[in-house]
């Protein structure tokens, strides 16, 4: 791996025994010198591989999972095709698994849970479902009259208080609130729903095409006709859109998940589910929430990459896993640069605050990764 620097490094170590012999470099020769070992820093700084994988589990069926949601290191829910819903609480040791009752034609491509007991699950097919004592029982808490919604996330700030997002319906993201803690939904009004440009529109990959922030925020990543970043900061009642430089102008393509630190900056990872090896506009980064940043060509995500979690670790370096159909990849540079992780292919991932990832897929496919071992 360290070949190509060889050359470098003896040219480097040349030029500094030259000055140091008592020879006296011309300006031009210490300038290369200092740029030679600059060089060799940087690539031993850079972000590599994190030694480790994740730690497959027996999720106890073979549903497609896509809705995954992180309540703490030992509880975690995930929900997908045929109205599958599974969750743990037992840090993934073992998992149980419901069907929500005449669900079974629906895919529910996003979940939030609270706790143990309390979950929220959202079908495409404009539905949502809760349930209050763990999965035993499930109550149909908004069925859509316009057969044409279509959700792709749901999220919740507090117990009572959630938002759940469709794509755009006559120019206008759909956006539904609750202040009850999911008893009943209503349609924001449609003059305060994010304006979509021509064939923009939201992906439900993974459920995180919307996210929670501090305080009253959250963030929309977009696609398709363009690949914006919509940001509320009073739950829902005005937004305000941003431009990014991920890979957009085509239905397949643009962001697909959002990654919140607890510092100011915002992690986006997608690209073009057409061409899964595309490492083209896969992953941006932004440190002030408005103005985003490519992550650098020669160190990008493997490809295309359906979903983002971040672990801050204080003053240590924070940890973000970014998942797809061709494996994952791990950053510790709030998103910058990015390392092969595992090539196992997952669509969804989250992270619980103490460090624990947790990632579902096709198949059933669910795992966990501690991230508090790192160094």
């Amino acid at each position: 791996m360290l070949s190509h620097l060889v050359p470098i490094i003896r040219h480097a170590v040349l030029l500094l025994t030259c000055r140091f012999a008592g020879r006296v470099l011309p300006a031009r020769l210490a300038r290369l010198a200092a740029l030679s070992l600059l060089g060799v820093l940087a690539f031993l700084t850079a972000p590599c591989a994190v030694e480790a994988q994740w730690s497959h589990q027996p999720s106890g069926t073979t549903a497609s999972l896509r809705g995954l949601s992180v309540v703490n290191a030992r509880v975690a829910w995930a929900s997908g095709a045929r109205g599958t819903v599974v969750r743990t609480e037992d840090g993934g040791a073992t998992w149980k698994v419901d069907s929500i009752p005449k669900g079974a034609a629906f895919d529910l491509r996003a979940i939030h849970a609270r706790s143990a007991r309390v979950a929220h699950a959202a079908a495409t097919a404009g539905r949502i479902w809760r349930t209050m004592d763990g999965g035993r029982t499930w109550s149909l808490r908004y069925q859509a009259r316009d057969s044409s919604v279509f959700l792709d996330a749901i999220e919740f700030w507090d117990d009572r208080h959630g938002i759940a997002l469709g794509d755009p319906i006559r120019g206008r993201f759909f956006i539904l609130l609750t202040s009850d803690g999911g008893e009943s939904w209503h349609e924001a009004p449609a003059a305060s729903r994010p304006a979509a440009e021509p064939g923009e529109a939201a992906f439900a990959a993974s459920g995180s095409s919307l996210v929670i922030g501090r305080g009253d925020s959250a963030f929309l990543g977009t696609g398709g006709g363009v690949a914006r970043v919509h940001v509320t900061g009073d739950r829902g009642r005005s937004w305000r859109a941003y431009p990014t430089p991920m890979l957009q102008g085509g239905s397949s393509r643009g962001i697909f998940s959002v990654a919140v630190p607890s510092s100011g900056s915002l992690l986006l990872v997608g690209g073009d589910y057409a061409q899964e090896d595309t490492t083209r506009g896969n992953a941006a980064f932004s440190r002030d929430r408005r103005s985003y940043e490519p992550s650098p060509r020669e160190s990008p995500p493997r490809g295309y990459r359906s979903g983002v979690a971040i672990f801050v670790r204080g003053d240590r370096p924070a940890v973000a896993i970014a998942v797809g159909p061709s494996g994952s990849d791990v950053s510790m540079d709030h998103g910058g640069r990015w390392a092969p992780f595992d090539s196992a292919g997952f669509h969804a991932v989250r992270a619980s605050r103490d460090g624990i990832f947790y990632a579902s897929g096709s198949a059933g496919r669910i795992a966990t990764f501690n991230a508090r071992r790192l160094p």
